[in-house]
């Protein structure tokens, strides 16, 4: 089976597939980081800075800003997901960024005005999961099908 047979057929390499997946998965977070319940302290919601109390899961503190950003990363992850290598990249190069970020978020004072975002201890430890996670899958999943596999 060709890359073309197989952009053809619909159907995805395990890449493409993680994005994917990694994708929905922050489009969902960033929906949920907009519904009250789901996120705690919903009415001390800011757009952006450390005085945002809003709790996600009553653990991960958000903002409008914070939230936004899910939603495009889980939009980026998705679109990636068309290309084997597009998804490689955004899951190498996201996961870059959430080590950039979590690196951030150790040296950020939580109460300065650099701390934007915001991020508290468990979005810190989070992100290093997420930047970890990313990057193992890009660098660990195939970018094609294994044809061994793929024959009938």
């Amino acid at each position: 089976m060709t890359t073309a047979d197989t952009s053809r057929s619909g159907a995805r390499t395990l890449v493409q597939l993680a994005a994917l997946v990694v994708g929905a998965v922050f489009l969902l977070v960033g929906v949920l980081g907009f519904v009250p319940g789901i996120t705690t302290n919903y009415d001390e919601l800011q757009f952006a800075g450390h005085e945002s109390g809003a709790l996600l899961l009553g653990v991960f503190q958000v903002s409008i800003l914070h939230n936004i950003v899910h939603l495009l990363f889980g939009i980026a992850g998705i679109a990636a997901a068309r290309s084997a290598g597009g998804s490689r990249s955004f899951l190498l190069v996201g996961g870059i960024i959430y080590l950039v970020l979590w690196i951030y978020g150790l040296v950020v004072d939580p109460m300065a005005a650099s701390n934007f975002v915001p991020l508290n201890d468990a979005d810190n430890w989070l992100h290093l999961g997420l930047g970890v996670g990313m990057i193992a899958l890009a660098l660990v999943l195939p970018r094609r099908h294994d044809r061994a596999a793929t024959r009938v």
